[in-house]
């Protein structure tokens, strides 16, 4: 029984053993291919990401051929990628979509551009957004708020190779109206062709800083770049238009009073509210910048006589708004119009530090005037 005993005791401790020695086997095997998969990985990893990087870079970044690229209207990223791509702009139309909503920008506009196998992905996207080419331009054009279109037309003469003469009859010219008005038909309207607008485009020539990409921009060039700077601006408040029953030209005349009428940024909400309340009441608006639109001159003060002019943009004898905008409007002067303060003013002066004031009755008014004006 003992030697039974001993050689079942044997037998055991022999299949332990090779047990042991099988586990450790399998363990070597199961490391072996763990060490593989994790290397396959990292390799694979290391390819994508260079793959993905390579792809992400420019065709060719010495490259200054122009390419145009036509973005059709409602164009989805999907598609905007694979012209792109088919364009030779870019290698990769799937890495391009990605990356771009990965930044999340997808929002891009339509339009017809000239594009290079240099720009990188951001600039292709920046370009996208904006709508204009993203490369350094050889000059820009600036164009402070408040400005009229003769002002206007002094600072292209003075920045590009047109005389302001030649400026200001190509914006007049009426087969310059009917191809802006075709372009753009939400925001030009046969509002700007009434009899008493003193020029169609006053107002709709945006303030703004123009990048120029070649040395000799012509009018038409320059004159659409700023109608168009204007349809952006103003689309997002088309729906606010159609609820109101208001007009882009109605917008852009108020806004073009709060431009010329405001001394500081919180200043437009306040005097929209004064405007708005005179409009509501049936009460002149008397704003002195429409009294120099319409004698068509600066000046330091307005005089009592200066008052008396028969002029349709003389706010002081007609009510209302005037015929059209007296200058152009910024971004700050348009939100103010859509979202004005909520005041019961209805008169309002500037004293001589140029501070506004602001009161409901006329007595109070007077008193403002003798104290900041008068210097009583």
């Amino acid at each position: 029984m003992d030697n039974e005993n001993g050689s079942k005791k044997e037998v055991m401790l022999e299949r332990m053993t090779e047990k042991k020695k099988e586990v450790k086997v399998v363990r070597k095997i199961v490391f072996g291919i763990a060490l593989v998969v994790v290397l396959i990985g990292l390799i694979g990893g290391f390819a994508t990401f260079n793959y993905v990087t390579g792809a992400l870079e420019p065709m060719d970044p010495k490259s200054k051929k122009v390419i145009q690229v036509e973005i059709p209207i409602g164009s989805g990223l999907n598609a905007i990628s694979a012209e792109l791509q088919e364009k030779g702009i870019i290698k990769n139309a799937r890495i391009f979509k990605y990356y771009a909503k990965f930044n999340n920008e997808s929002q891009f506009q339509a339009g017809t551009y000239g594009l290079t196998k240099a720009m990188t992905p951001d600039e292709l996207i920046q370009s996208l957004k904006t709508g204009k080419v993203y490369r350094t331009p050889v000059f820009t054009v600036a164009v402070p708020e408040g400005l009229t279109v003769q002002q206007i037309a002094d600072i292209v003469e003075k920045r590009t190779g047109h005389t302001a003469e030649a400026f200001l009859a190509y914006i007049n010219d009426p087969e310059t109206i009917d191809y802006l008005m075709g372009k753009y038909p939400q925001l030009l309207t046969e509002d700007i062709k009434a009899e008493s607008v003193r020029y169609p485009l006053e107002g709709y020539l945006f303030p703004a800083t123009y990048p120029f990409y070649e040395d000799k921009p012509s009018l038409e060039t320059i004159v659409d770049s700023m109608v168009q700077a204007t349809n952006v601006n103003v689309t997002p408040y088309l729906d606010f238009l159609d609820q109101e029953g208001k007009s882009v030209h109605w917008l852009l005349t108020f806004a073009s009073l709060l431009e010329k009428e405001a001394t500081a940024q919180s200043d437009r909400e306040t005097i929209a509210s004064v405007f708005y309340n005179r409009l509501k009441v049936d009460m002149p608006l008397q704003t002195d910048p429409t009294v120099l639109y319409a004698l068509g001159e600066h000046k330091d003060r307005v005089l009592y006589a200066d008052l008396e002019i028969d002029n349709p943009y003389n706010t002081y004898k007609n009510k209302g708004l005037p015929p059209g905008p007296i200058a152009g409007a910024g971004v700050s002067s348009i939100k103010a119009v859509v979202d004005p303060s909520r005041t019961d003013y209805l008169f309002f002066l500037a004293d001589k530090k140029g501070v506004n004031h602001f009161t409901d009755n006329y007595d109070q008014h007077l008193e403002n005037k003798k104290k900041y004006i008068d210097g009583q």
